[in-house]
């Protein structure tokens, strides 16, 4: 009997996989922060601000944030009163900062539109700022008990593998989409997306993942073949042109620091930089013009750093300033015991180490 048709006959029957994949659950699941225990009520706030974090970011890095964000700001109300350069300084660091800025803005809205409650129903969720359909699925299958098709990396990966689907991703979504609608366990749907997220994380891993262990084994047709590493197949990845730049460090005499905000949207939109010229394949030339008049010094060696769609590399040059010296139109001065706590994403904390070594 295929998957397929298992998950025809119900995919609460025992001998089923989501049968066998939730009593794996019930004994190894992990222990999250924002994971409800057993017989808890999962709290909205709580999933809704760990998927967004967990959005192409592991579990370990966002650990501290989660417990950052919460211990500052314990309800989805307070979040929304606090001013959004307070958020995105607390989310620097994490990466892909427009989920900062949707972040708060989602926060106002639960608490506008809907009274400072996460509505809970599919479209509700969809409505919200920075939720689509993956995170709306994982809130109301979690938070709500709402059997609704969560598919994360290691979904996708656990489902290929099950069912030995050979089309490659993105193309194979709708396709995998499909398949954990007809698995998944309409009585603990938020478990079973659970249990499969951990299944995937923890045994059936992107590289020699631990078969003899899986509680699902029974039902898969990739490891019954021996190909599971061949899956999920993924099309081929066009490598980012290599771009170029130049960053300007500028120290006044007290330790200040000269800085720009970036535009509200586009990349690293909303958070603090250093000065410095656009990020062009062709470079900033042989004499990049400088945000002030003073005397810069061009260090040796580069800044290298990957954006998730090119790699770039920056040249640094450092000039001390005046102490009266004012900041020109658009940027402004922090003080020295500011810049820990600025919102400067990695990219500049590096250009920064680089320039202004400890």
């Amino acid at each position: 009997m295929t998957v397929a048709s298992l998950a025809r006959s119900g995919p609460q029957a025992e001998g089923s996989p989501a049968a066998a994949l939730l009593a794996w659950y019930d004994r190894h699941r992990r222990r999250l922060p924002w994971r409800a225990l057993p017989g808890e009520t999962a709290d909205p706030y709580r999933v809704w601000l760990s998927e967004i974090m967990l959005q192409q970011t592991t579990v370990k890095a966002v650990a501290p944030y989660f417990a950052a964000f919460l211990a500052r700001w314990p309800s989805v109300e307070d979040l929304a009163a606090s001013p959004v350069e307070e958020v995105m300084k607390a989310w620097a660091g994490l990466g892909y900062y427009s989920r900062a800025r949707n972040l708060h803005a989602c926060a106002i809205a639960v608490v506008e539109r809907h009274g400072g409650r996460f509505p809970a129903d599919l479209a509700g969720l969809r409505a919200l700022p920075g939720v689509g359909d993956y995170t709306a699925a994982a809130i109301a299958s979690i938070a709500f008990d709402i059997p609704a098709a969560v598919v994360d990396g290691n979904v996708e990966r656990v489902v290929t593998r099950l069912e030995v689907i050979d089309a490659p991703l993105p193309g194979a979504k709708p396709a995998i989409r499909a398949r954990v609608a007809a698995l998944l366990d309409p009585a603990r749907p938020g478990d079973f997306a659970q249990a499969t997220m951990d299944l995937g994380a923890t045994i059936c891993t992107p590289k020699k993942p631990a078969c003899a262990l899986c509680p699902v084994r029974p039902f898969c047709a990739a490891a019954a073949a021996g190909t599971q590493e061949a899956y999920p197949v993924k099309a081929a990845k066009r490598g980012g042109v290599l771009r170029r730049g130049a960053a300007f460090v500028v120290r006044r005499a007290d330790g200040a620091l000269l800085v720009r905000t970036r535009p509200p949207k586009g990349l690293l939109g909303g958070m603090t930089e250093i000065p410095g010229t656009d990020w062009t394949a062709e470079g900033p030339g042989r004499d990049p013009a400088p945000p002030v008049a003073l005397a810069f010094t061009r260090l040796p060696g580069m800044v290298s750093h990957v954006f998730t769609h090119f790699p770039l590399e920056l040249t640094v040059f450092r000039a001390g300033a005046p102490q009266g010296l004012a900041a020109p139109d658009g940027y402004r001065w922090i003080a020295a015991a500011e810049i820990e706590g600025e919102a400067f994403p990695t990219v500049f904390r590096k250009v920064i180490a680089h320039a202004l070594p400890t």
